[in-house]
């Protein structure tokens, strides 16, 4: 089959090659226009994979059900191939990259027979960034294709960018070269006669492989977006974390946002959280009536991914290189997110919720009273009283982040937006006060990369045990996390204007199981302490973990039920808890050993002395 798509000569040998392997019945160049979209969605409609949503509700919108064995990213068979395995470290899984790629180029080879091949032009990152990277995702999955087109500027432009760059109309401007991340990616053989044309194909076998020196990602077997959106986690991670690493500068798993003050002025932070401990939330947080009335606001740069790099103006800059929202939908409600809400009224693919009868989609959390019949995540009818969920709990909502009625004017910015604080958390019951700032950013790189929540499954011996989570990395970093702590510390000495560093937790607990801060909005009170902090505006008492707010500083006004008792109760440290909170950190160490900075073992060591 003779492929013509583009001038670029190595790309189209490259989707040459592609298609020999592969075997397509089609090759098709994405474009990225509306009129792509209707066709792939009205496709998708006919095959069973979407149904299209009620359009006075949710206009334009569809739900996909997946199978049941294809729901959420498979880390057990996500690979970081390098040539040593000490290079990708002992939080990875490593293969071989000779071997793994022997192994793909049989599964691969005529995966795609009897289906379209898409190739995906898309660019991670505003496109004049100096961080943009532009991609190539060749799949047989339209259900990617349109996720793609939410989640990442894709289409034409996106091509011609890479032609006018390798043809020098154009300067080359990311990281010194204008080669493709190429992105091999398929649903999977069929798993017997005629399963092409199944809703929601997919494999038992499944491979997430990221080869790490040629910047290559080959995912097979998997639908999923975590699995299937390649530029999403496998690439705005994994391998940009080694990119990162070479190019000096960072690829986080953080939400970017501003905090817009009554004065006028506006400072942006990261914050860095494993999953569960309310990141969405903060992302979009709406300031209570008390604080909107004085004219604080909140805006959105990103929700989930921050490449950061050193601006010439000595500060760090961050962008979000994604375009939409992937979020968990349970839980999220009018009540708990409004801003989600509203960003995911129209333009929305919803994957593994119920139906309604009305032609809407509802999820566990989304009303205080369930509908009293839906189709649920499976197809089948649900009533409350069937004994199973409605909607499944990883279920998710992609919907474009222009849409999202706080989005910051900046969050496409090719120079990003100045990073004043860096915030790191994790739910804990016990020992972590409400919130308390880093000494300093060797301190503050100890924090993220200690940090971590407590377990709450019911298995014998974990519950209240501490799940680290660095910098909440461990299921992204690229390769091995004791360099990635040493890169970290690292990039202080390409910076003058130092971010500062702070640790929050919304999850502290009474004695009796009840939480002491009443969260959600109300957390705009911490970022306001923080905010100052970070403008050298508010004080704080030095304690053995670091700075915590006085309750003279810390604003509680309209705060109901929630006294100075209560206050201190929330910020209480307790050296006995620490104590035994720096056994446990260390335990993370040990198998980072041969790879952790000294400086992090002498934070160590700085913080058991102040623990005497």
């Amino acid at each position: 089959m003779k492929i013509q798509g583009t001038s670029y000569q190595a790309l189209q040998s490259w989707i040459e090659e592609m298609t020999e392997l592969c075997s397509p019945e089609s090759v098709r160049w994405c474009d990225g226009s509306q009129t792509e979209w209707d066709e792939l969605t009205q496709l998708l409609c006919e095959q069973g994979t979407f149904t299209p949503l009620n359009p006075e509700k949710r206009p334009n919108s569809f739900l996909a059900r997946s199978e049941a064995s294809d729901v959420a990213r498979v880390e057990e068979k996500t690979f970081i191939c390098t040539k040593r395995p000490d290079e990708a470290g002992p939080t990875n899984k490593w293969a071989d990259p000779t071997e793994m790629r022997e192994l793909l180029l049989t599964k691969f080879s005529g995966s795609m027979a009897g289906r379209t091949m898409y190739v995906i032009p898309f660019c991670m990152g505003p496109l004049e960034s100096p961080l943009a990277k532009i991609g190539i995702q060749v799949t047989d999955s339209p259900y990617v294709v349109v996720n793609t087109r939410i989640m990442a500027h894709m289409g034409s432009h996106i091509l011609k960018r890479l032609e006018d760059e390798t043809s020098g109309v154009l300067p080359k401007k990311r990281d010194g070269h204008a080669q493709f991340i190429k992105c091999l990616h398929s649903v999977g053989a069929p798993l017997s006669p005629g399963e092409n044309d199944v809703p929601w194909p997919c494999n038992d076998e499944k491979y997430i492989t990221h080869f790490v020196d040629t910047r290559e990602i080959m995912s097979y077997g998997s639908g999923y977006g975590g699995n299937a959106l390649l530029g999403k986690k496998c690439l705005a991670l994994r391998i940009a974390s080694n990119i990162a690493r070479e190019h000096r500068w960072m690829a986080e798993h953080m939400l970017i946002l501003g905090l817009h003050a009554p004065d006028g002025s506006t400072t942006y932070v990261t914050a860095a959280f494993p999953s569960a401990c309310g990141k969405t939330n903060l992302a979009m947080l709406v300031p209570p009536k008390t604080y909107a009335d004085k004219g604080w606001k909140t805006s959105i740069v990103g929700d989930d991914i921050a490449w950061l790099w050193p601006h010439n103006d000595g500060k760090l800059h961050a962008i979000n290189p994604e375009t939409g929202f992937f979020g968990v939908a349970p839980g999220t409600c009018w009540e708990t997110n409004s801003i989600a809400m509203e960003s995911m009224r129209e333009n929305t693919i919803f994957t593994n919720v119920a139906l309604t009868d009305d032609g809407d989609v509802w999820w566990e959390g989304l009303t205080a009273e369930p509908p009293a019949h839906l189709i649920d995540w499976t197809g089948k009818d649900w009533t409350p009283d069937c004994g199973r969920p409605a909607a499944h709990a990883n279920s998710r909502f992609t919907a474009p982040a222009a849409q999202c009625p706080t989005i910051d004017p900046n969050w496409q910015s090719p120079e990003g937006v100045p990073i004043d604080g860096v915030i790191f958390g994790g739910r804990r019951a016990t020992t972590m006060p409400l919130v308390y700032q880093a000494f300093n950013w060797g301190h503050g790189v100890y924090v993220g990369a200690t940090m971590g929540s407590e377990m709450t499954a019911a298995a014998a011996g974990t519950i209240g045990k501490v799940r680290r989570d660095p910098m909440a990395m461990l299921p992204f970093c690229g390769y091995n996390m004791g360099a990635y702590f040493g890169h970290w510390l690292e990039m202080q000495r390409y910076l003058t204007h130092l971010p500062r560093f702070f640790h929050v937790n919304w999850f502290r607990k009474t004695e009796d199981g009840k939480f002491m801060w009443p969260g959600f909005s109300e957390n705009i009170r911490v970022l306001e302490w923080i905010v100052k902090r970070c403008q050298g505006g508010a004080a704080g008492h030095e304690t053995q973990i670091g700075w915590i707010p006085d309750y003279e500083n810390f604003n509680i006004e309209g705060l109901e039920n929630f006294t100075r008792e209560d206050f201190e109760k929330v910020m209480r440290f307790d050296r006995r808890e620490w104590r035994t909170e720096l056994v446990s950190q260390g335990e993370l160490f040990i198998d980072l050993y041969d790879h952790l900075p000294k400086e992090l073992v002498f934070q160590r060591e700085l913080l058991a002395a102040r623990l005497v």
